[in-house]
């Protein structure tokens, strides 16, 4: 199993908005061969952010990184730019292999 998660610093008072695009964003996860399941995350708060993850278990590395290289990857990551407002930096990706 792998765990794939990206970390996302949100403009304080601006985490309603960022919560409402992932809420209404197609994914294009279901039937991606692999998937398991999904979950946004909310973290600690810090002066001036707050910290959120996107959190997928996939059934393998293998089957994460082939959907990095898909179609449905490319569909559900072309309006990413949209809202940069929302963000402080860029996202930090952490991939981890499930060992226990």
């Amino acid at each position: 199993m792998f765990i794939a998660m990206n970390r996302f610093k949100i403009v304080k008072g601006k985490e309603k908005e960022f919560e409402d695009v992932w809420k209404n964003r197609d994914t294009h996860l279901q039937g991606v061969n692999g998937f398991k399941e999904f979950h946004l995350v909310k973290g600690n708060e810090s002066e001036d952010h707050i910290l959120y993850a996107s959190h997928s278990i996939w059934a393998s590395k293998e089957a994460f990184i082939d959907w990095t290289k898909s179609e449905a990857f490319r569909l559900a990551h072309k309006n990413a730019g949209q809202h940069k407002d929302l963000y402080i930096g860029a996202p930090n990706f952490e991939g981890f292999e499930v060992v226990i």
